[in-house]
């Protein structure tokens, strides 16, 4: 007799599902949507959350971290806006259009919604209940994979911004979407974004959350144009946590660079799906992570170079104090008529207590025989020698200190294009510097 093993459900699972239940019938969007969703929440409910077991969760293991799921976030009443009017401090300075999200749904009273020529914005919650032709065309295809954090988020999709940017254009400022906690009460959020760039086009895309006592499933699929200039730049603090997943496609000759800063938060994996599907194409992928306390930070990336003549740069950067762990997986795949592929990871982890872990795991996978690729990992302290330098000109031990973290994370930092968002991060980071022990 076969006898089927099921695993037993853990409390955050069963709410997962209770969940996706209960909104299934109000969640946006009809037909081939709702089949998107449901064929999304049949696998993860074969599969549930991801566990030490999962080769790309392995170091963050969602099922023991996660205990309980909050239920979804209703939607926010003045008090949640108001509270989350002064949501993206941390750029503050920048000239930038802001589209404010307040607990996973559009705010467009809070927003910039200007118009101009060749730019349209929009909100995914809009266009999937009206079956709009972009969204239908892209949502759910820009990068396949069988991640459940994925499918998860498009389960349980709600709203999150629809933007286009047409043939040629270059928006006149960076576009700023600032996702933001403004209820009191702990609720969770599924916030799916499409942003489509058209060939020729320029754009700065900034992406923000701010989190108070919530849970965040974020993904955006990001659709590149062949001859494109695109900086994307990613922004996490709070103490919320924070799953989010970069799905995108980029095509011929064209420029992408990518950027993630995350300080102050609990629980936060950044995952990357890039694919390179037009030859001559450069990019730079980078972070930084600063940690402390017992923050948990995993950033996982799959670059995937389908096309030749392609060539990529990954460098992540991470301070830790306290009982912090940082997580690096970087994976870069190269297919086999991807040939004069030039790719490069390197990640480096600072450690600034005896408790702190780094586990850093980076890999190649190539099919193609001409091509240079390699990577490399480090992890250590503060140089104690560069430390008593400065130290014996009179310098104390903490700002010494703070001297060499802020060498150590400025020259990833340096790399941001775009000079109002670089300076930005940097007295972000200077901050967080401050604020140690």
């Amino acid at each position: 007799m076969n006898v089927e093993l099921r695993p037993v459900k853990t409390p955050a699972e069963l709410a997962l599902s209770a969940s996706y239940a209960d909104a299934r019938a109000r969640l946006p969007g009809k037909g081939a949507v709702a089949e998107l969703r449901e064929d999304a929440f049949r696998r993860f409910e074969t599969r549930g959350l991801p566990h030490r077991r999962v080769e790309q969760w392995k170091y963050t293991d969602l099922r023991a971290l996660l205990r309980d799921s909050y239920p979804l976030a209703a939607l926010p009443d003045a008090a949640a806006r108001a509270h989350a009017k002064n949501a993206g401090q941390v750029l503050t300075g920048v000239d930038r259009r802001r589209l404010v999200f307040v607990d996973g749904a559009f705010a467009p009273e809070l927003s910039d919604l200007t118009e101009e020529e060749g730019l349209t914005i929009g909100s995914l919650a809009d266009a999937l209940a009206k079956a709009d032709p972009l969204v239908m065309a892209h949502v759910g295809k820009v990068f396949a994979t069988e991640d459940v954090g994925v499918a998860l988020n498009t389960a349980l999709m709600g709203d999150g911004a629809v933007i286009r940017i047409a043939a040629g254009v270059t928006p006149q400022r960076p576009i700023h979407l600032i996702f933001a906690a403004g209820s009191e009460t702990p609720s969770s959020a599924f916030v799916r974004s499409l942003i489509v760039i058209e060939k020729g086009a320029k754009a700065a895309i900034i992406e923000s959350h701010d989190g108070g006592d919530s849970q965040v499933n974020s993904a955006l699929e990001l659709v590149v144009g062949d001859d494109t200039q695109v900086d994307y730049v990613k922004i996490t603090q709070g103490r919320a946590l924070h799953i989010a997943s970069l799905l995108a496609t980029v095509g011929a000759r064209a420029k992408f660079n990518s950027f993630a800063f995350t300080g102050d938060a609990a629980l936060v994996r950044n995952q990357n799906f890039i694919r390179f599907a037009g030859e001559n194409t450069k990019a730079a992928i980078r972070g930084v992570s600063l940690l402390r306390g017992r923050d948990h930070v995993d950033n996982t990336l799959l670059i995937e170079h389908a096309a030749p003549h392609c060539e990529s740069r990954e460098q992540f950067r991470s301070v830790l104090d306290g009982e912090s762990h940082a997580v690096f997986q970087g994976k870069i795949v190269v297919q086999p008529h991807a040939q004069k592929t030039d790719a490069k990871m390197l990640t480096r982890a600072l450690l600034l207590s005896d408790n702190a872990e780094a586990d850093n795991k980076p890999e190649l996978e190539i099919f193609a025989d001409d091509v240079v690729c390699g990577h490399g990992a480090t992890a250590g302290a503060l140089d104690p020698g560069l430390k008593f330098y400065l130290m014996s000109r009179g310098i104390s031990e903490k700002e010494s200190e703070a001297l060499l973290i802020e060498a150590f994370i400025d020259e990833t930092i340096e790399e941001i294009a775009h000079e109002g968002i670089r300076d930005a991060l940097k007295f972000a980071a200077l901050k967080w510097l401050g604020s140690r022990g």
